[in-house]
Order: structure tokens, then sequence, then C-alpha cells
């Protein structure tokens, strides 16, 4: 087994998740006449009408929001809005524009150094599948029977309140399980991997991939996406460790629910929205200080090798459950805290579209709505700089995005860690409380004695004495960065 590799591009990225049916809608790619309204309350069944073009048309903003990857999830033909149920691995949605779209989005996105990671279906397929739709014209007569696990005829693929008679997800009929022993079905799945590598993404995001429990499918996965492309991204869907999958054989990294989970904790705390948490895979969170949650991060770095540890997909929030700043019960101090920290530390962060204006929503589908491009009156522009200001310090500072992660202090509810790559050195204090704090931070030799660190937004200098930044205040529900001057 091979030490796990880093594809070098993840260690700088910030990532952007797009669903792309609300994020933006472009005049020029047609669409059926019967769609929501934009911006109306978002439905399981409703189409809003975004595009791969819309995102094209967005992607200035983007840039000036200083993110530099995008995760799109499912863009394949499919019959419903979130495209989760695919119908054609080969054809992107024509809603969305078709392939068309997507080809000229890849070279928008690349033209302005951004990558573009598609998400991979691979577990399930949907009743609208051909082969699928073959067993159920034909029964036991079906070219493609032993493409799924038929358990008895006839199939009960609409009705939901009874065994649909196949192996479905969660048993839900909409999405029968592919039989992954069948060769034809591997070859099949192993070749749209490859297929959409060789048209130029940069990447999967491999949905409820632990579901296929086949370490060998997932070894010659890779080994096909990266015979495309070595520098290809391999993210999975895996809600709790997963150091199965992340031995450098597999995937690279995944969505890091784990360290969801303790920001919620920690950053929220006693001020979650419990209803809405409880509709979330993790169901409740007791709320813990500085020094619970630096357990929490120290042991989720011990679970894997540095370079998966630089590679995992760090989020606050996505489309599989509430947004960060519902279930902080528009607490928007929680959101700042809890982004200052993801975009200090380790790995690739990940933003869900709109957080960065303070769009709320509830477990789905209230957490997919459509982005409000068309009403800039409900954006919160303080909280749009402050996602500027803190993507543009990763950006700017290597050490952010490549120097080593280590927690200086966990204290009640402050806590200050630092990065250093070479003689840049960052420190970082967050405190959580109501109250004003004034701390001292141990530099555990990170720096000179003496020597100054600039506060990156201030410019005040403080200095190191005794190898300690002595008596730093810290206003309620703040933080502070303190670095070492930038060569000129």
């Amino acid at each position: 087994m091979s030490e796990p590799q880093t594809p070098d591009w993840v260690r700088d990225a910030i990532f952007y998740q797009i669903f792309p049916d609300r994020f933006a809608r472009s005049l020029t790619v047609p669409k059926p006449s019967h769609l929501d309204e934009w911006g109306s309350p978002p439905t399981y069944h409703g189409y809003q009408g975004g595009d791969l073009i819309g995102v094209v048309e967005r992607l200035d903003y983007l840039a000036e929001l200083g993110v530099n990857a995008l995760y799109f999830t499912p863009v394949f033909q499919s019959a419903s809005n979130h495209r989760y149920h695919t119908h054609d691995y080969e054809r992107v949605d024509p809603m969305l524009g078709g392939n068309a779209a997507l080809s000229r989005l890849l070279e928008e996105a690349h033209g302005r150094g951004m990558k573009v990671v598609l998400d991979g279906v691979f577990n399930h397929a949907s009743r609208g599948f051909f082969q699928f739709h073959d067993i159920l014209e034909n029964g036991a007569n079906a070219a493609y029977l032993d493409w799924f696990t038929v358990h008895r005829y006839p199939l009960n693929a609409y009705d939901s309140g009874n065994n649909p008679g196949y192996q479905a997800w969660w048993n839900l009929p909409a999405l029968p399980k592919f039989n992954i022993r069948n060769p034809e079905v591997r070859e099949f799945l192993l070749g749209i991997g490859r297929k959409w590598i060789d048209m130029g993404i940069d990447g999967w995001r491999l949905d409820v991939a632990n579901e296929i429990d086949d370490d060998s499918f997932w070894q010659e996965f890779r080994r096909r996406v990266h015979g495309g492309n070595p520098d290809a991204y391999i993210v999975g869907e895996v809600w709790g460790e997963a150091k199965r999958w992340l031995q450098g054989d597999m995937w690279d990294a995944v969505m890091n629910y784990l360290f969801t989970r303790a920001c919620i904790a920690f950053f929220i705390g006693e001020s979650v929205d419990r209803g809405e948490l409880g509709r979330t895979s993790f169901h409740s969170l007791d709320p813990i200080g500085a020094p619970a949650f630096r357990h929490a991060i120290e042991t989720m770095i011990g679970h894997y090798h540095p370079n998966v540890n630089a590679a995992q997909m760090n989020l606050l929030d996505s489309h599989d459950m509430p947004r960060f700043l519902t279930l902080a019960q528009g607490d928007k101090s929680a959101l700042r805290l809890a982004t200052l920290f993801q975009m200090t530390y380790t790995g690739a962060p990940s933003i869900y579209y709109g957080d960065e204006i303070g769009m709320p929503g509830k477990h789905d589908p209230d957490n997919r709505r459509a982005f409000p491009w068309y009403t800039p009156e409900s954006w919160d522009r303080d909280l749009l700089h402050d996602f500027q200001r803190y993507i543009a310090l990763r950006r700017n500072r290597p050490a952010l995005r490549r120097g080593s992660f280590q927690i200086l202090l966990a204290q009640d509810d402050v806590l200050a860690h630092a990065r250093q790559l070479g003689p840049e050195t960052v420190v970082i204090a967050i405190n959580t409380s109501r109250f004003h704090q004034r701390i001292d931070i141990p530099l555990a030799g990170l720096i000179p004695e003496g020597t100054g660190l600039d506060e990156v937004w201030t410019h005040e200098v403080t200095r190191s004495e005794g190898n300690t930044l002595r008596g730093i205040e810290l206003a309620p529900r703040s933080g502070r960065v303190f670095a070492t001057p930038l060569p000129s």
C-alpha cells in the first residue's frame, strides 16, 4: 500500500459547493415552460431552472469572493432537481445546458485558475436509467437483469409504502442499487469515472461512497482516474472516521463531517437549534468548550496521514444538512468564528453557496434555496466582506495553506492555534464566550524571543516575551490573527 499523496493543487484550494438548479439561471439555455419562480420556496420536486451557463456568468463573483475550486452536486441527466437520480451518466442534463455547457464552464473556470469537481453517484441509479428500465418493462426476461439485485416480480417501483422488490438505497424505490459484483456494471462505472476526467474535470466527489463496500472497485477507480489525470482529486462522502479508504490506494479525502460536528458543538454550542440538529445525521451534540474542541480536532488529525489531513474537504454545512447559520439560530458571530477557524486550519475549506451572504436554510429542501441574485438588498454585505477577508488571508499566507498546525491554548472558551511554514508563523486567537478575555498565548518555541507579530488587519505589532504573546485582548465572540511579516 502506497503512502497517501495529495494532489498539489488541493493544498491551495478553497472550494465552493454549488447546487446547480438553485445557483444561477441564464437566459441562453432553453428551459421547459413549467418551472417554479426563481426564489420561490424550494420544494422536493420543483425546478427553479439554474444551469451551468448561469454559473459561467457568475464566475467573476466567485473570483472576487476568492474561491478557486468548484464542487457541483450532480449535473447528469435526471428527473429530479438535485439530480442524484441519474438517468444518463454520459449526458449533462439539457436543462443545465448539456455537454456543451459543461465544456464551456471548464474552459472559463480553468481560464480563471479554478478547478471543477463533479459529483459521482455510483452506488445507485434511478428508475429512468435504461438498464433498470429494461427490467421494469421485461421482468425476468430483461437483458440487464444482473445489473441490479431483484428479489421478486413484478417490481414495485412507485409505491414507497411497500417493499420495492429489489435492492435500493435506503429501500427507496426511486434509487435501485447497482450490483457492483457484475463485471459489466463495474466496467461501466469505471469508464464513466475516466470519461469525464478525459473531458477535463479535475476530480470526483463520491456520493455515499462507503456503501460500495468493495475496496478493489475503489482501487481500480483510482487507477483509472489517475491514468487520465494524476492530479485529480477523489473525495468520498463519509460522515465518520474513514481510515479504511484513506490509505493512499483509494480516495484522497472525505467530506470532513467530523470537522463540521466539532465546529457546531464549539462555535454554536448551547445556542444550537436542537430541532434542526435532530434532523441531521449528527442527531444531537453536546456543546463543548475549547479543551474538548482541542481533543476533537487532535483526535481527528490523529486518524490520518498528514497528506490526507492536508486534503480533507472541511465544511460547515452542505446540501445534506441545515445551514450553519440556521443551526446557530441566526447568530452570525458563530458563522464568522467558525469560518475564521476553517480558513486557518489545515485541509481544503469548502463554502456552501450563499453562506457568505447569510442565506438561511433548514433541512432539505429549504437548505437548497435559490441564490438571491435579483434581491441584492437581502445580502449581508458585512458578512460577505468578512468571508472575503478570511479567504484573502488564507490565499495570501502560504503557512495557512501548507504549514504545520498546532494548538497553543485551549482554555474555557478561548482557543489559540498556529500555522508555520519555514520562517512564516501565523497565530490565531478565538474567543467564543460572551465576555471580554485577556490571555497569554504560549508560543512553544515557534519564533525567536522578541520577534514582532503584526495583527493582520490592524497592523498592530505584538512582540514575543518569554516565549509568550502576553496580554492579548479578545472582545466577546471575536478572533484576532497575528503573523510574521511576509517577505517583500
